[in-house]
């Protein structure tokens, strides 16, 4: 599985790990979930390939908020996550954010007929679309900033996807 992540936020690019922000909750669900036998943090993200993981993020510039960046960052971003998800073949892509999730929609390779329709779906769960053979997974952002969701609702979505 290859959790992709929309851009890194100012604390994990001073840290070098994914989803650091203190508020972040994404290690916590992934133990929650049942995702990993263990408890883990941000420090620790160099270890999910021994659980069958790989972490990225779309656009690699970080930012303290996704309101700056610009579409043509999203553009030049999906040809290369494109190629990681080609090279390392994972059977689930799973997009950590809605947001992102809309951000890639357009970019996908499907009949507008179908886009269409994956815009009306429930953005949250499996998707019926794949990226390379990979199923796709959409599941809330865990910042602390997203007041989209709950606790109970993010770990439900962690869980579906264990």
């Amino acid at each position: 599985m290859l959790f992709v992540g929309i851009n890194p936020g100012v604390r994990s690019a001073q840290t070098g790990h994914h989803f650091a922000g203190f508020s972040n909750r994404f290690w916590k669900l992934l133990f929650e979930a049942g995702l990993v036998p263990e408890r883990l943090t941000c420090e620790d993200d160099m270890r999910l390939p021994e659980f069958g993981y790989g972490i990225t993020n779309l656009v690699p510039r970080p930012s303290p908020g996704i309101d700056t960046l610009v579409p043509s960052e999203y553009v030049e971003a999906w040809t290369a996550l494109e190629r990681k998800i080609r090279r390392y073949r994972p059977q689930v892509v799973a997009l950590v954010g809605v947001t992102l999730w809309r951000a890639i929609l357009p970019l996908l390779d499907v009949e507008d007929e179908e886009r269409a329709l994956l815009k009306r779906r429930a953005p949250v769960g499996p998707q019926p679309v794949t990226i390379h053979g990979a199923r796709v997974h959409v599941l809330p952002n865990p910042s602390g900033r997203n007041a989209n969701f709950s606790y109970a609702e993010m770990l439900d979505a962690f869980r579906s996807l264990a």
